[in-house]
């Protein structure tokens, strides 16, 4: 019999993404959440996104990287941050 070791339930991290939703990268490009994953061999979570622009590549990344703020012209600033749709949608019908 194989031992195979009990994965643990997912972080509050991992639970505060919304998989469906569309994140927006400090670059401006926007990503769909597809999953939350977990590495075959360490277990740790990851994120699988879909790129919205060219190809529509998917991408998976740690979650703790996908998360973490990042130094950008001497500011803090989210990697992700999740993009408000209906907001975004309401400001192109004022123009």
């Amino acid at each position: 019999m194989v031992h195979r070791p009990t994965v643990p339930f997912y972080s509050p991290q991992a639970k505060s993404l919304t998989v469906g939703e569309v994140y927006e990268h400090y670059s401006g490009k926007q990503y769909r959440v597809l999953a939350i994953a977990r590495h075959s061999e360490t277990l740790e979570e990851m994120v699988v996104y879909e790129a919205l622009y060219g190809d529509q590549n998917v991408w998976t990344r740690p979650l703790d990287m996908f998360m973490e703020s990042i130094l950008l012209e001497g500011k803090l600033c989210a990697r992700f941050k999740q993009v408000d749709l209906e907001m975004a949608h309401a400001d192109d019908e004022l123009f």
